[in-house]
């Protein structure tokens, strides 16, 4: 990533949405980040996030994109509009930050890869569930050679929408939202996978619409194989009673179980318990020596500063954005053919242009 000067970065936040969340963490880094301006269609909207603040409010999503005094551009709208903002940002000369999903297909996620090399502007997918202490405990654990070979991962995101939630227009559709809970809901949990055990070499998987009236999927259940060998499963519903995500990873060495709270896996208290008992002093007394480092969106925006600044290794890069777009694609082509999917895809694969299902191809741009 290109370097920047030390000095707080200028960023304007597009969309005032999940926006209000990124705006609470650049405010827990007032030496790092400085919020110029929210851009929303819905002035009020904008307002009330920023809630008094010296910050700008603005509609005209042009005027703020080709603005000389912002540093960064952080994409927070509905999923079809990334692409196009993330592509105009960088043209622009300006970093872009871009909520999850990236973009809508692999065939764009290459194009933002051609114009960051072009422009030699960094875009940057936001995995907040990355940054934690339960994910430094486990990178220590594995670290340490206390981990072992990896077995087995289970992975549950079991949620509750209901009818109130896709009231939003553009929610449950495939031209509005791109995809369901695959895309929408379990792609941080999928994100976290790789990050622990790699790189995914093939998949199966079943789709299905059971709880809400929408035309994308509610459920989903996954196996993975991943290049190292280990095995996992996913299990996807928005039909739960609560809120909850769950991670399980199965090691020689040790079973590493996270708590419930859907939002911030690595946030909440997880267990770390050795297969074989004499090995547990050796596992706690790496777990007590981790420091923890900031979470959420603030640990995210920590890391992108340093890596602007001449210290990568901790920030999300484009092509984690990418691996993890690959992955939704090879999950919707395997629940529309009806068979196992190797990966990685390229450019002749049914789905580098669009994991849409075909019948809903003429609605989408």
């Amino acid at each position: 990533m290109p370097a920047s000067t030390g000095k707080p970065l200028r960023v304007a936040i597009i969309g005032a949405g999940i926006g209000g969340e990124h705006l609470a963490a650049y405010r827990e880094l007032p030496e790092r980040f400085v919020v110029s301006t929210v851009c929303d269609l819905d002035e009020q909207r904008a307002r009330s996030i920023v809630n008094g603040a010296n910050i700008a409010v603005s509609r005209d999503l042009s005027a703020v994109i080709h603005d000389d005094e912002i540093d960064i551009i952080d994409v927070c709208l509905p999923p079809h509009l990334h692409f196009d903002t993330a592509l105009m940002a960088l043209e622009a000369g300006k970093h872009v930050v871009c909520e999850k999903p990236l973009v809508n297909s692999l065939a764009q996620a290459d194009a933002l890869a051609e114009a960051s090399a072009k422009t030699g502007r960094c875009i940057t997918p936001v995995f907040q569930y990355r940054y934690g202490p339960a994910m430094q405990q486990l990178r220590a654990l594995m670290d340490a050679g206390l981990a072992g070979k990896p077995y087995m991962a289970s992975l549950e995101t079991h949620w509750n929408r209901d009818a109130d939630y896709y009231a939003i227009p553009w929610r449950g559709t495939w031209e509005g939202e791109r995809g369901g809970a695959v895309l929408g809901h379990a792609i941080h949990n999928h994100d976290l996978l790789m990050h622990v055990l790699g790189p995914v070499a093939g998949l199966s998987a079943s789709c299905a619409t059971r709880v809400n009236d929408i035309e994308t999927e509610d459920c989903a259940a996954i196996q993975f194989d991943m290049e190292n060998g280990a095995l996992a499963t996913s299990s996807i519903t928005l039909g739960a009673a609560t809120d909850t995500s769950r991670l399980r990873f199965c090691f020689q060495g040790l079973t590493a179980t996270s708590g419930t709270a859907p939002y911030a896996p690595a946030s909440d208290t997880w267990e770390f318990l050795a297969r074989t008992p004499a090995q547990q002093a050796a596992i706690d007394e790496v777990l007590a020596a981790v420091v923890p480092a900031r979470s959420g969106f603030t640990g995210f925006f920590d890391a992108l500063y340093d890596a602007l600044n001449g210290q990568p290794g901790r920030e999300v890069l484009l092509r984690d954005g990418r691996r993890s777009l690959e992955l939704v694609s090879a999950i919707y082509l395997s629940a529309q053919s009806g068979r196992r999917v190797s990966l990685p895809l390229g450019a002749n694969d049914a789905v580098y242009e669009s994991w849409v299902p075909r019948h809903h191809h003429t609605t989408v741009a």
